[in-house]
């Protein structure tokens, strides 16, 4: 009965079709690890190449970034050549005794593990402003108490205003530390040495920053350099992302684009004239 018989032919094919399809499928266990392990790596990569989150240690940048927010760095702009600019918010790592005993601690257990792989924000770190780079001076202050970088006053609405001085007192980094309290000082530093950046948090009176070690006292001995090698920053940061309801963009202010390139020739003789900076 050949019609039959031509009806049933395909029928052994469809049959090891299925048991084929059947063949290509794991166990969901087997599924579960492997989307675990992909999911890990793209995590690694991440972090190693293009983004990693971090948490605020400290009220160095209030008021625009509070103790324990959670930030997103981004690593992409200072590739190929590029570098940090006046004005980036930046995460680096630390220069040598900048971070007091609590805050260079990172985290433990379980969020240490998790941080390896970029699942955790990373603690361990400084998070600063830009605001002197390569080849400029800057002064400390004009009349209204504002930071002058190569001759230009700054004026700076991100500061915490109470107070909002570069010249406000600085109280609790060197409290902690165990030394002397540093005292207000009025300074001219410069030309920033290649490759080196000098840093300030937006809260100044309570920040372990350049300018905590511009002005501690001459004999203190946690006395390090000012200056920030480019090579220890991290990345920028780009967004604020916890509490949900502060989150938003962190970009470069604008006030920053009336500074000058470079200074002018009576302010880079008298920089050079003036005393040596520690560590350097």
């Amino acid at each position: 009965m050949p019609p039959d018989s031509a009806d049933e032919a395909p029928a052994p094919a469809s049959a090891t079709s299925t048991v084929k399809r059947e063949r290509k499928h794991l166990p969901v266990w087997q599924e579960s690890i492997l989307l675990l392990v992909v999911a890990l790596g793209l995590a690694i990569l991440i972090k190693a190449l293009f983004v990693q989150a971090f948490y605020i240690p400290s009220e160095s940048m209030e008021p625009g970034l509070v103790k324990n927010d959670r930030i997103l760095v981004q690593k992409v702009s200072y590739w190929f050549g590029g570098s940090p600019q006046r004005g980036d918010v930046v995460v680096f790592e630390d220069p040598g005794q900048w971070l007091g005993p609590s805050d260079s601690q990172g985290p433990t257990g379980l969020a240490n593990l998790l941080s390896k792989v970029g699942l955790y924000p990373t603690g361990g770190h400084l998070v600063k402003r830009v605001i002197g780079t390569e080849g400029d001076v800057i002064e400390c202050c004009d009349e209204k108490g504002r930071i002058k970088i190569n001759g230009k006053p700054l004026d700076e609405p991100y500061l915490n205003k109470d107070p909002g001085s570069c010249n406000a007192e600085i109280t609790d980094w060197f409290t902690e530390k165990g030394s002397a309290l540093a005292r207000p000082c009025s300074w001219t530093i410069g030309p920033i040495p290649k490759n080196k950046l000098l840093v300030l948090g937006d809260n100044r009176a309570h920040s372990a920053d350049s300018r905590v070690h511009l002005c501690a006292p001459d004999d203190d001995p946690c006395t390090q350099s000012p200056w920030v090698d480019k090579s220890l920053v991290v990345g920028k940061v780009f967004s604020l992302i916890w509490p949900q309801d502060r989150w938003r963009w962190i970009t470069r202010p604008d006030t920053f684009d009336a500074i000058p390139d470079s200074p002018p020739a009576d302010l880079l003789e008298k920089a050079k004239k003036a005393d040596a900076v520690p560590g350097t």
